[in-house]
């Protein structure tokens, strides 16, 4: 079984956007195209959020025993519903996962199995933040 990765950039939505062209042009011309995960950050708070040990422990966690909630989710990493809950909606806003409402309950998933970062030194693309 193959597994699916997400690839993070940081500050390099000009690289993606014309990685999508290409595809786009590739798919035009009758061309497969492999399935990509990207996801391109602004700055390098938001990859230290992402990489943050009890963010990767929640993901783990939801991606080796699947919760049916989030409160599920905070049993499995024995932390405080509300931290788990704050650390969940920011891996939401960084579209790192997704929720699945089932009944009453916000069902956390990942639908990856690693994590590629992507940090350019070039000037030009880097984290103006970090400047």
């Amino acid at each position: 079984m193959s597994k699916t990765t997400l690839e993070v950039r940081l500050g390099d939505a000009d690289h993606e956007h014309d990685q999508l062209l290409d595809d786009v042009r590739a798919m035009e011309r009758g061309e497969d195209v492999p399935d990509r995960h990207v996801l391109v950050l602004d700055d390098g708070a938001d990859l230290q959020r992402l990489l943050s040990p009890k963010n990767l422990a929640l993901l783990r966690a939801i991606r080796e025993h699947d919760p049916s909630s989030m409160r599920a989710a905070a049993d499995l990493v024995d932390r405080d519903f509300r931290e788990v809950h704050r650390n969940l909606s920011e891996l939401e806003a960084l579209n790192v996962i997704e929720f699945e409402q089932d009944g009453r309950a916000k069902r956390p998933v990942v639908r990856f199995d690693e994590i590629d970062i992507n940090v350019s030194l070039d000037t030009e693309s880097a984290d103006p933040a970090a400047a």
